[in-house]
């Protein structure tokens, strides 16, 4: 088992990762009758896609013997009403300037890494996905 997912009331959960034991809570948003005083579920799901490719994208780095600390993501979660659904998400990458600097082809082997992670491959095609790459546009 991976996690466990306990219902505490008031549209809060408690998301514990098994093996670490870390725990993290979420709240229903304010437009579905919640306070929006954590990440709610969908939240997680436009989050979990920008940290997925900054992740792999940083064992590519790492494999080609440089690192991407400091790249920012900003991310932007677009919702669809009927069905309620995730129906867009928008990434706006922020690039360091040391890493802005890389070689071209370099760049195009972090992206295809990034747009190829395991949270982009199990996207369904009607999430439209926007990625602005910023310095590496």
């Amino acid at each position: 088992m991976t996690s466990e997912v306990v219902y505490n009331g008031d549209l809060r959960t408690t998301c514990i990762h098994l093996k670490s034991n870390s725990t993290f809570e979420t709240d229903a948003p304010t437009d579905n009758n919640g306070k929006g005083e954590r990440f709610s579920p969908t939240d997680l799901l436009a989050t979990s896609l920008a940290a997925c490719m900054v992740t792999v994208m940083g064992i590519k780095a790492r494999s080609m013997n440089f690192d991407l600390n400091g790249i920012k993501v900003e991310v932007l979660k677009k919702m669809a009403a009927d069905p309620r659904r995730v129906n867009g998400i928008d990434l706006k990458f922020h690039i360091p300037d040391n890493l802005a600097a890389l070689e071209p082809k370099t760049i195009t082997i972090l992206k295809n890494t990034g747009i190829t992670c395991p949270v982009a491959k199990s996207i369904h095609p009607d999430i439209e996905v926007n990625i602005d790459w910023g310095a590496w546009s």
